[in-house]
């Protein structure tokens, strides 16, 4: 595997492959997990080079606390890139991916970015979008894969594409999930073994809609606020059952793989995600 730090260096590699290589990319924000790794797995077996970058984008933090608590596990990162058969590691300082002074891009993704993270971390998609649009420019992948865990992010991504002249094919992978069910992520690094345990109850909630959908929105909207409000470990910051297509609440089931349930909430400080497509 081999790991540039400079853009520059990484560019002028790039543009030594042959252009009919397909090239696979991951974007990362590091503590690298088993959900990252699927992702990996699935580009090496779809595209001839995969490249994955390792970048904790702080323009994409709305919480500072947030930003500071974020795992930072650079060497292990790229030791679990090397095993999982990465051919390229990009992990550039915030100097490399950023002039000094330089905004972020004010993106308009409609009603996709209103409700839920776009409502809960305001400016969280345009910070997002805007390090998303710098890799695709620089590294010019054929694919991009991204996790179902966060939908709304991947939704997101989408819209994104359609905006870009040139951009990559970009390929949803599921979620995935500790024997429990908690859905895989950086950020449970920072739970304790017995939280850990305790989080799966968001996923619990997710499969007890799926199985019992005949009941109705309204009434397993109600099921999920109550079930996760009781358990004095968690402080519920939303669940929205949305529509796939704009991520806009609905009163009513749209198609079958059309809805999503989503759910946000703290235990022990520790803000986790979740969701499930119905």
């Amino acid at each position: 595997m081999q790991i540039f730090t400079s853009k520059t260096e990484l560019s002028t590699y790039l543009s030594t492959l042959p252009k009919e290589q397909i090239i696979g990319f991951i974007p990362t924000m590091g503590a690298l997990h088993g959900g990252h790794l699927s992702l990996i797995t699935t580009s090496n077996k779809k595209c001839d080079i995969t490249i994955c970058s390792i970048f904790v984008n702080p323009k994409q933090f709305n919480n500072k606390e947030d930003l500071a608590k974020y795992p930072n596990t650079l060497n292990a990162d790229l030791a679990l890139l090397k095993k999982a058969n990465c051919d390229i590691a990009y992990a550039p300082q915030f100097s490399d991916m950023y002039n000094n002074g330089e905004m972020v891009k004010k993106y308009n993704f409609g009603d996709i970015e209103t409700t839920m993270e776009g409502k809960y971390r305001p400016g969280h998609f345009n910070g997002m979008a805007t390090i998303v649009e710098k890799f695709f420019t620089l590294i010019k992948p054929s694919i991009a894969f991204f996790g179902q865990k966060d939908l709304q992010q991947l939704q997101i991504v989408k819209a994104l594409v359609k905006q870009m002249n040139t951009a990559p094919d970009i390929i949803s992978v599921p979620t995935k999930r500790e024997e429990s069910g908690l859905a895989k992520s950086s950020r449970n690094k920072l739970l304790s073994n017995f939280d850990k345990q305790q989080a799966a109850l968001l996923y619990k909630c997710l499969v007890y809609c799926k199985n019992n959908k005949n009941q109705g929105i309204a009434k397993l909207k109600q099921y999920i606020c109550e079930t996760i409000s009781s358990n004095k470990k968690f402080e519920l910051e939303y669940v929205e059952f949305v529509a796939l297509k704009n991520m806009q609440a609905i009163q009513d089931w749209e198609e079958k793989d059309e809805n999503a349930i989503c759910i946000a909430a703290y235990i022990s400080g520790v803000r986790l995600i979740d969701n499930i497509i119905l």
